[in-house]
């Protein structure tokens, strides 16, 4: 049994000149315990002006959330070439390489996910999760996009308790956070 704690499920929605990212709070211990449930895996940094949320390796999560905030002190809050240069120093640092997390950033402009192999993407249709239930997430995060008249916030919250039905690795604890 692995003793890595990992964090699991995040959502992001960017609609109607909101965005909104979701995370769950749970944090598991290998494959089989549950080791906290109200964890924060979305946070606001840079002043309250971006909001990031995180999914994989606990410990690898903060390191990659730091250099992050690290790189938007450096770039003045330029969220796509703090990215950028993110995921260029992940590629050219060797531990860097081996972190095994996801993260997905957003600010007023933009959302964005930064890959555990060091790439940014940014989704076409404004509606992006990762982690162990994102699949769920993003499935029922499109499908509410398309077939309701929610807000993002909304919409995030509900595909996330959606995914928490469904994957033994996310909770129903969901703490949101909109710019």
């Amino acid at each position: 049994m692995s003793n890595e704690f990992k964090g699991t499920t995040i959502c992001a929605v960017k609609k109607n000149g909101m965005t909104a990212v979701a995370g769950d709070g749970q944090v598991t211990m290998g494959e089989s315990i549950v080791f906290k449930n109200n964890a924060v895996k979305v946070r606001r940094i840079y002043g309250g002006n971006v909001v990031i949320g995180f999914a994989g390796s606990v410990s690898d999560a903060f390191s990659l959330c730091e250099r992050f905030e690290a790189m938007l002190n450096k770039f003045a809050g330029n969220l796509e070439r703090s990215a950028v240069e993110l995921a260029e120093q992940w590629r050219r640092d060797q531990a860097g390489r081996r972190l095994e997390a996801m993260m997905i950033c957003a600010d007023k402009n933009s959302l964005l996910i930064v890959s555990g192999s060091g790439e940014v993407i940014e989704p076409d249709d404004g509606v992006c999760a990762i982690g162990s239930g994102g699949n769920y997430a993003l499935a029922a995060a499109r499908a509410l996009v398309e077939e309701t008249d929610y807000p993002a916030d909304e919409i995030a919250t509900k595909a996330l308790k959606i995914a928490s039905r469904i994957c033994i690795f996310t909770n129903d604890n969901i703490r949101c956070e909109t710019v």
